[in-house]
């Protein structure tokens, strides 16, 4: 099958195919970010230096969001195919605002745990919710668009609040922390505006097809699908091997093991949203059309190689040359993270019947945050023992096992399902792809009219 016969669209005419709520999505990424990077990259510091609450403990509780999403995805993936995406991504949203209030006034540790109910539910909730919206009105090529570009907007909102926070949060003035929370709240009525606004008459919700075999999609027959298996220990593995590493194996290793200055690491994290903005608009133009699988193992490869990057810099610690590999590490990873992006939530949702998008976007999840919460432990206890080497070691070595996952998944999906169409046969028909297991077909979402969409960007720590 060749790969290069598949159009590549660009940009303009991505947008121009784009039904009016995918555009209304998309057009407002930037602003409902701005608020979340307000305070993510300052909520730790907030918690320690402001409120007095230990490290140990700050730790806890932001991992604490995590479990809290890793309970609720599973029946929030039930119910956004029950009762629709928009109802389940309304209460998510509104959960989100109430734990950025509740957070900006906590003092004590009970009621930042609080808070941190709500963020996490959110988190669990929306992402499948989300997932399952874009997947409604985006098919094929133009899906694995937009879930990069939604990336790249997200990181952009993500990085001007970063910017924006930093400037005005002072350690010394409680009350700036408290003004950035509450505009991390307030940035939440951006989605409720166009949910009950714009949006107000989508639903991203399907009927079971008459005739499909099996209960109608239980959790327990979803994962009977050797597939979903396959991609959702490769989407556990990625994470554990990316984003769980990032707010603990990379800061501890480029302080403890690279002895680099904070402001090294804070150049780095904007090195990365740099690039992500930079350059994903011309990673999707590369990879569309071509095998995901191949993709994410080129993905693998980046990662591994910025691994070894940063395990180089405990050669030289203290050093400039530690400093560069320290920036050098980000931006690799931000290159592997654009393959990323559009690929893994591509597959799932291009693998997934249109009734059950919730429930696959779920399982999808719940990988993502088991990788969230085994990720840093894993770091903190190799770190904290002076198994730096052994560190670098087993993630170059987990980067090569994603790279056999993804060989397995592409042995295992329709060519439809890894981003290629079949080619034409001699009389202008398409060649039919291998039939999937009864009840668990991999069917592609036909383009849905305007009232089959609506949701918010979704990021790794809330939306």
């Amino acid at each position: 099958m060749s790969e290069s016969s598949t159009p590549k669209p660009g940009v303009r005419q991505f947008w121009a195919d784009l039904p009016v709520p995918g555009r209304w999505l998309l057009s407002t990424v930037a602003i409902q970010t701005l608020g979340r990077g307000l305070t993510l990259p300052f909520t730790v510091i907030y918690l320690n230096e402001v409120r007095g609450i230990s490290l140990d403990l700050a730790g806890a509780l932001m991992a604490f969001i995590a479990v809290v999403a890793l309970v609720v995805t599973g029946p929030g993936g039930a119910l956004t195919d029950r009762v629709g995406a928009r109802r389940m991504l309304l209460l998510a949203t509104a959960a989100q605002l109430v734990g950025c209030v509740v957070l900006a006034f906590a003092t004590t540790p009970l009621g930042v745990a609080l808070a941190f109910t709500f963020l996490g539910f959110n988190f669990g909730v929306s992402w499948p919710a989300f997932n399952a919206l874009v997947a409604a009105i985006t098919t094929g090529p133009a899906r694995q668009q937009y879930f990069g570009i939604n990336f790249a907007l997200v990181n952009l909102g993500i990085g001007l609040g970063g910017i924006i926070g930093g400037l005005y949060a002072d350690v010394h003035h409680p009350s700036t922390f408290t003004v950035i929370f509450l505009a991390d709240a307030a940035s939440m009525l951006v989605p409720i505006a166009l949910l009950l606004g714009p949006l107000r008459h989508v639903h991203g919700r399907a009927e079971k097809p008459e005739g499909t075999q099996g209960s109608g999609g239980s959790y327990l027959e979803i994962v009977r699908n050797p597939v979903v298996v396959w991609i959702t220990v490769l989407t556990f593995l990625g994470t554990f091997v990316g984003y769980g590493q990032m707010e603990a194996g990379f800061p501890a290793f480029a302080r403890k093991v690279s002895e680099v200055p904070t402001e090294v690491i804070g150049f780095a994290f904007a090195l990365n949203t740099a690039v992500i903005v930079g350059l994903q608009f011309a990673v999707l133009h590369r990879i569309s059309g071509r095998r995901r699988t191949r993709v994410l193992t080129v993905m693998a490869g980046l990662w591994a190689l910025a691994w070894v990057v940063l395990g180089s810099t405990g050669f030289a610690p203290g050093t400039a040359l530690a400093a560069a590999g320290v920036l050098a590490f980000h931006a690799f990873f931000a290159l592997g993270e654009t393959l990323l992006q559009p690929t893994i939530p591509a597959i799932t949702n291009d693998l997934a019947p249109d009734h059950l998008r919730g429930r696959y976007n779920a399982v999808s999840a719940g990988a993502f945050q088991g990788g969230t919460i085994l990720g840093p432990v894993v770091a903190g206890f190799m770190l904290n023992h002076g198994w730096s080497t052994e560190f670098v070691v087993m993630l170059v070595v987990s980067c090569g096992l994603m790279v056999l996952l993804a060989r397995a998944v592409e042995r295992r999906i329709t060519p439809f399902v890894n981003g290629v169409q079949p080619p034409l046969t001699a009389t202008g028909a398409a060649e039919a792809a291998p039939a999937p297991a009864p009840g668990l077909a991999a069917t592609p979402s036909s383009v849905a009219q305007p009232s089959s969409a609506g949701a918010m960007p979704q990021v790794p720590d809330h939306d």
